[in-house]
């Protein structure tokens, strides 16, 4: 497979999996409810930010999670199989009742946005509204399969840090034109696309959780053939 065929599997990977955690049409919906007090150029404003903080921790998640987990010494085959199935649980419920998952965002911002600081783009808006807990656990897993080194790495990098910036302007777009995104999808249609994007996503963490188990059979497959080769030397 050529470079540029691996660049777009790695982009669409990271995309798909960002795009259906995060899934900005529904969060579009609860934007526009908690914000509903703004004027339009405010929201304008706050969609920017939150798009920018949004990037910051999706790409934080992806390239520096990994190593903080590796540091307590998880392993990449164990946090490949962990998050795989992490991310499958997830989409999971998503599949099953997505709605429940929004109202809960729902509640947590209406929350949060009760007494907040006028500069709420952070919180509760960005986190844990747009990329909360779940997001960063994707961003994680998709981390954590990442290639060793080489051009596969190179175009691992690219690919996917792309694809979370893509999110990260997906997430801009839908807050931006969030009233525009109610009036034509509407709470329904919404559903329907989030039933979908979770079975996507509950396809990229078993293929996740794949390829942790694979590499983890591989490693005990060499350590097994390495003592078996060694009493033979002696």
């Amino acid at each position: 497979m050529s470079w540029g065929l691996d660049l777009v599997q790695h982009f669409l990977l990271a995309f798909s999996a960002l795009f259906s955690i995060v899934n900005p049409m529904g969060g579009a919906l609860i934007f526009s409810q908690v914000t509903s007090n703004r004027t339009h150029l405010e929201r304008v404003a706050l969609a920017g930010r939150i798009g920018v903080y949004a990037a910051m921790i999706m790409f934080g998640a992806l390239w520096i999670g990994v190593y903080v987990l590796n540091f307590f010494g998880v392993t990449i085959e164990a946090l490949r199989i962990a998050g795989g199935l992490v991310v499958a649980a997830a989409a999971w419920q998503m599949l099953n009742a997505p709605e429940h998952r929004e109202a809960r965002k729902q509640s947590q911002a209406d929350e949060a946005m009760e007494g907040a600081p006028a500069d709420t783009a952070f919180f509760p808006l960005t986190m844990p509204l747009t990329t909360g807990p779940g997001t960063i656990s994707v961003a994680i897993a998709l981390g954590a399969n990442r290639p060793a080194e080489g051009a596969a790495f190179v175009t691992f990098a690219v690919g996917a840090s792309a694809g979370a910036l893509a999110v990260a302007g997906s997430v801009w777009l839908a807050y931006r034109w969030a009233d525009g995104v109610v009036s034509l999808l509407g709470p329904a249609r919404v559903q329907i696309v989030a039933r979908l994007a979770a079975f996507l996503l509950l396809c990229v963490g078993v293929q996740i959780t794949l390829n942790g188990a694979m590499e983890a059979l591989k490693q005990v497959r060499a350590e097994e053939a390495a003592a078996v080769v060694a009493p033979t030397r002696r």
